[in-house]
C-alpha cells in the first residue's frame, strides 16, 4: 500500500449548517443570557412599578380612615360632644384633632346630685348641671388634651340643643369668665366641701351648720 500519497485529512466544519446554508450564531449561551437579563431587568422594573402604586393606594387609604381626616367633619361654629369609653362626656369646641389626641377648650361637663323628695318618702331625684371647667380644687385651665384611644365618638351639637343654649345663656351672664362661686348652669344647683355651683336661674345655700352644746 501507498502511504506517501495520503494527503492531510480534511478537517471538520466547526459549526453544522442548515438546510438553507445559513451559519447558526457562533454563541446561542449569550444570546440566552442577554434574554435572561432582559426578562429579569423588565420583570423587577414591572414589580417595582407595581410595589409603589400598592404603597401609594395604602398611604392614601390609611390617611382617609385617620383620625386627622375627622378634621373636616367640626363645625368651627358649633359646640362639640366628646364621648370617652369611660362613659365621661365634655362640651366644647374640639381645636385639634389627630390619630393620638384631640384638644377641647371652652369645657363644659355634666354633674349630678341626688336629694330626697320628703321624709316620708324614700325616691330619691336626681339633679344634673352643667359645670364650666375651672373652678375645680385642681384649678385647671380651660383645655384639655384627650388621647384618641380614650375616645368613644364625638359630634357637632345643633345650637337649638338644651346644652347649646345652657352654654350660650352661661356667656351671656358671665361675659367676663367665669367666677368659681357662679359655675354651675342646669336646673338644680351641685355643692361640695370646696364651693358651691349655683346654675343660672336658681339659687343654692349651704347645708352645714355647726351645733354647741352649753357647759
Amino acid at each position: 500500500m501507498d502511504f506517501n500519497n495520503r494527503g492531510p485529512a480534511p478537517q471538520q466544519p466547526t459549526h453544522q449548517s442548515n438546510q438553507f446554508g445559513a451559519t447558526p450564531p457562533t454563541s446561542t449561551k449569550h444570546a440566552k443570557q442577554k434574554v435572561k437579563r432582559d426578562f429579569h431587568f423588565w420583570g423587577s422594573t414591572i414589580l417595582g412599578a407595581i410595589t409603589i402604586v400598592l404603597i401609594i393606594a395604602v398611604i392614601l387609604v390609611v390617611g382617609l380612615n385617620s383620625p386627622k381626616s375627622q378634621a373636616k367633619y367640626i363645625y368651627t361654629n358649633k359646640l362639640q360632644a366628646v364621648f370617652l369609653n369611660t362613659g365621661q362626656v365634655y362640651f366644647g369646641n374640639i381645636k385639634t384633632i389627630n390619630p393620638q389626641f384631640l384638644v377641647l377648650v371652652n369645657i363644659f361637663y355634666l354633674q349630678t346630685s341626688s336629694s330626697s323628695g320628703s321624709s316620708t318618702s324614700s325616691t330619691a331625684k336626681n339633679n344634673v348641671s352643667l359645670v364650666k371647667l375651672g373652678c375645680e380644687l385642681h384649678a385647671p385651665y380651660d383645655q384639655m388634651v384627650i388621647n384618641m384611644n380614650q375616645v368613644t365618638f364625638w359630634e357637632n351639637l345643633q345650637s337649638t340643643g338644651q346644652v347649646a343654649k345652657a352654654v350660650a345663656q352661661y356667656y351671656k351672664t358671665y361675659p367676663h369668665g367665669q367666677t368659681c362661686s357662679n359655675q354651675g348652669i342646669g336646673s338644680s344647683s351641685a355643692s361640695n366641701s370646696v364651693q358651691n355651683a349655683t346654675p343660672s336661674g336658681s339659687t343654692s345655700s349651704t347645708s352645714s351648720s355647726a351645733t354647741t352644746k352649753k357647759p
